[in-house]
């Protein structure tokens, strides 16, 4: 359903080898089990790639056969995330056009969202990786 590839947005990206319909989950994002001291050690060390699961585990991604992992964020995605149990999926928002990069917004909060500048190019871009409902909350 999907292929990776270099990215106009950042690095590698993924992107759609056939029309994606809304609502259909594109993949799953695999990784690691770890307790919340290990991601944060990780994060701390450059792993871009830590999920949050739950309170006391996170995901670690960065991992081969982990293609999600490649799926960058965006102001104005055609994707979101999705909890499910202890499993995280990726699924499409809206229709998705053969070629296109998939994305989803990372969701990060206000702390340090300035560590996190965004290049995704959307008309609502807001220069970071925030949650949407942070969008008004910065100058």
């Amino acid at each position: 359903m999907v292929f990776v590839r270099q990215s106009d947005i950042h690095g590698t990206g993924v992107f759609a080898d056939q029309v994606i319909q809304p609502g259909t989950r594109v993949l799953e994002y695999i990784g690691e089990r770890v307790p919340k001291e290990e991601a944060d050690r990780r994060c701390k060390e450059g792993n871009t790639f830590i999920f949050t699961i739950n309170d006391e585990f996170d995901l670690d991604g960065d991992i081969e056969a982990n293609v999600a992992k490649y799926i960058n964020h965006s102001c104005e995605p055609n994707c979101y995330s999705e909890l499910d149990e202890e499993q995280i999926f990726i699924i499409a928002l809206r229709r998705i056009e053969v070629g296109e990069e998939l994305t989803f917004n990372y969701g990060y909060d206000l702390k340090d969202y300035k560590d996190h500048p965004c290049k995704c190019g959307s008309k609502r871009c807001v220069g970071f990786m925030l949650a949407e409902e942070f969008f008004g909350k910065i100058a």
